[in-house]
């Protein structure tokens, strides 16, 4: 997709950062940024285009009202706001579409709506409907109830796997920087990068923290992996500000356009990817890591020289490579109790000592997706 591309986008996910919504910590909801992103969305659903919004903003809108001046960094303090804000914030929203005779609703997602197959399909079916009924889903993190184990880390990151959810044409992430810069923007010298045309190249870039208004958890780094999983999945970004999101959507040059690098890929490889959590790690000899990344290869037992953590068969785990590196993830087929006597050895030899249910893969090639 490129700029002219953009606007011919169908069906867009949204996502708006904490900071956008609220200014510095403890100085609640702006209501005029609320209303300023709700016109945008009204004029493309006028267009007739479809909107998922992914909205952070429910921890720094509860700061105020709990008499805080900065995001918290305990857990539970954090979901006190969460809980304090959620409310606040859909209640703002609501008021701003109702502006509109626009309906929207309020989708609370925690990492298993994504992570379990079950859960992923519900999620899907839920927020096609609601954009069958005309209706804005407005998608926020969980936080109230979410511990760190299960947490999707940030928005940015749920905003890119709700892209894929919905076989969305366009991600946009609205931030409070205009784009990406090739320096620190404070710099004078830096330069706006209007499109990064293979994301990937950019692996081993050190790009930026989190920002300055004490309130977001995200940052650069966390777009440009919001970026990886939506190019990756077949879904191109666009990275602006508010201000200039009207015109970026139109396809005027303002922000940065990253392009899909891969055709739309199955839900489930994508979870497999970046949203699944490894329970273990298969460690791989030489010619296994070349033929898992060479050749797409199913992962035998005659090619693995240890196996670490404890998981059951069905459970994702990392496939390493002979030089420590984190080559692939995949569902495992057997328990990690199971595998050490398993190693090295042809299925062949594992049939005729083990029995026929051992004359398989470890994991098939089909469960299997290259990092």
């Amino acid at each position: 997709m490129n700029r002219s591309d953009v606007k011919s986008a169908k069906r867009i996910v949204i996502k708006v950062g904490s900071s956008t919504l609220t200014g510095n910590a403890g100085s609640g909801l702006n209501s005029a940024a609320v209303d300023a992103l709700v016109d945008t969305i009204a004029a493309l659903r006028a267009d007739g285009k479809e909107v998922v919004l992914v909205s952070s903003g429910a921890i720094a809108a509860g700061l105020a009202p709990l008499g805080l001046t900065s995001r918290p960094k305990d857990l539970a303090t954090a979901q006190a706001a969460a809980s304090v804000g959620q409310g606040r914030l859909i209640a703002d929203y609501n008021r701003s579409f109702s502006r509109h005779s626009l309906v929207s609703s309020q989708v609370l997602l925690t990492i298993d709506d994504v992570v379990r197959r079950s859960h992923y399909q519900n999620a899907q079916r839920t927020l096609l409907k609601l954009l069958q009924l005309d209706v804005t889903p407005i998608i926020n993190e969980n936080d109230s109830v979410g511990v760190q184990e299960i947490r999707f880390g940030d928005n940015d990151r749920l905003a890119a796997l709700v892209a894929h959810l919905v076989n969305a044409d366009l991600l946009v992430l609205v931030t409070d920087v205009d784009g990406l810069y090739d320096a620190p923007p404070s710099h004078a010298h830096a330069k706006r990068i209007s499109e990064v045309k293979d994301v990937t190249v950019m692996r081993d870039i050190e790009i930026g923290g989190v920002g300055s208004s004490g309130v977001g958890s995200g940052g650069m780094v966390t777009k440009i992996e919001a970026a990886r999983i939506a190019t990756g999945a077949g879904v191109a970004m666009l990275l602006t500000t508010l201000e200039q999101l009207t015109d970026a959507i139109a396809g005027e040059d303002y922000g940065t356009i990253f392009h899909a690098i891969h055709d739309k890929r199955p839900s489930r490889l994508l979870w497999l990817a970046h949203a699944a959590t490894p329970h273990g790690k298969l460690i791989l000899d030489q010619g296994a890591t070349i033929a898992i990344k060479e050749r797409g290869v199913s992962l035998l037992a005659a090619g693995v020289t240890a196996v670490e953590g404890e998981f059951l068969a069905g459970d994702t785990v990392e496939l390493i490579s002979d030089h420590g590196q984190v080559i692939a993830r995949g569902l495992v087929a057997f328990d990690s109790t199971e595998i050490p006597r398993m190693l090295g050895r042809s299925t062949k030899e594992l049939a005729a000592e083990l029995g026929a249910e051992y004359e398989r893969e470890l994991v098939h090639r089909d469960d299997l997706v290259l990092i």
